[in-house]
């Protein structure tokens, strides 16, 4: 009879690290295919992304993302969540790394000539796919909307902090309004200067009620 091979600490060790490498190595791939598909449904749009862009774009085979996500869906769900992420950790940095209200949002409005080549060709890309997802996937658009409602809140915190509590989501609403309507622009004119000129509008807006000019209009 064979004598019963038995596994030693050292194996099961080696066992335990193989299986979290194979499960590091499962986490960067697929991370690869969200971040691959978040660009594509920026550059060309939900709808117009296919699966066979994804496989292209992220150099993961078909089966293989076929075993993370079972469909595009899936694949969108994934892609906001992963913005999300981003836009928490981006409204985080600001928080701690910026002391006072006002200079937390000029550096929000920073956003905008920082991505003027970008909004140029694509338009922003939040408000591009809530416009694509609400015509035709309001259930998903729901979702995405949760872009929107993250800068709100944080902007509606440091207009309150600015000493406009009673205002403070209205002025939130209003500069979300106007960078998405100087995004639209730009992206339709392709005028970049024009972005550059209302982004300095609204640096003196927030300034000026910074100043306590409650009646400053932008």
């Amino acid at each position: 009879m064979h004598s019963r091979k038995t596994r030693t600490p050292h194996m099961a060790h080696q066992e335990h690290s193989g299986t979290r490498t194979m499960s590091k190595k499962s986490e960067r791939t697929r991370q690869r295919i969200v971040e691959a598909a978040n660009r594509l449904f920026y550059h060309k749009g939900y709808h117009n992304t296919s699966f066979t862009d994804v496989v292209n774009a992220s150099g993961v085979p078909r089966g293989n993302i076929y075993y993370y996500f079972k469909s595009k869906e899936d694949i969108l769900h994934a892609a906001l969540k992963y913005r999300l992420s981003r836009i928490e950790q981006m409204l985080q940095s600001w928080s701690e790394r910026y002391r006072t209200p006002i200079e937390r949002l000029n550096r929000f409005l920073e956003i905008l000539p920082d991505s003027v080549d970008s909004l140029a060709r694509y338009g922003c890309p939040m408000g591009t796919l809530n416009a694509e997802l609400g015509k035709n996937d309001p259930a998903l658009q729901a979702e995405a909307k949760a872009m929107f409602l993250l800068f709100e809140d944080w902007l509606t915190d440091q207009f309150a902090e600015l000493g406009y509590a009673g205002r403070a989501r209205e002025f939130a609403r209003r500069l979300l309004a106007r960078g998405q309507g100087i995004s639209m622009i730009t992206h339709v004119y392709g005028d970049r200067r024009f972005l550059m000129q209302e982004t300095d509008l609204l640096q003196r807006w927030v300034n000026r009620l910074a100043h306590g000019d409650d009646q400053a209009e932008v």
